[in-house]
């Protein structure tokens, strides 16, 4: 739309204002949805478990990465503390407590609170799956006790000693920060 007083060429320039104060830059990772990209940007969090970092935001207590898992059973057993989002690429996840399948090219929307525990079936040979986790997961006992948590602060925490130990630095895992 154009005002009387604007050309309407004008759509194709940039904005002209001040962005708002204290924003925080953009974040742009090339090659993000590369199931196979470089082996040494997957983080690894247990045998067969590793995880791809995507974003690490500390100021709202969230993160985004990929989840690889190259075995058959259970990975863990958790409780949210916030909204979880998922998309899965590759391979087919599900939770013990629910009859549904997550499968490549599927979403899966999980509510804070809800507690599960999360399977890769047999026949998988790699799942992998991009999660977007506000908050905690909270690892449980079969009857909820607490055993651990993860959260924002210890992946990215997990990142940087892995990215040091590999030579690229801890502060690689910085470019990821917001």
């Amino acid at each position: 739309m154009t005002t009387s007083n604007q050309p309407a060429n004008s759509r194709l320039l940039p904005f002209q204002g001040p962005q708002p104060y204290g924003m925080v830059p953009d974040l742009v990772v090339p090659g993000a949805l590369d199931l196979d990209a470089d082996e040494h940007l997957w983080v690894p969090q247990a045998e067969n478990v590793s995880f791809r970092p995507l974003c690490f935001n500390v100021s709202e207590g969230y993160f985004v990465n990929l989840l690889r898992v190259k075995k058959v059973g259970v990975l863990s057993r958790h409780r949210h503390t916030g909204p979880v989002h998922s998309f899965t690429l590759r391979g087919r996840w599900h939770y013990l407590e629910h009859d549904w399948f997550a499968e490549t090219g599927g979403y899966a929307f999980e509510p804070p609170g809800e507690t599960h525990t999360l399977v890769v079936p047999e026949g998988v040979e790699e799942m992998i799956t991009l999660f977007h986790v506000t908050g905690a997961y909270v690892y449980v006992e079969p009857d909820g006790q607490a055993l651990g948590i993860e959260d924002v602060f210890t992946k990215l925490a997990a990142a940087r000693r892995y990215y040091e130990a590999i030579g690229l630095g801890a502060g690689y895992a910085d470019r990821f920060v917001r």
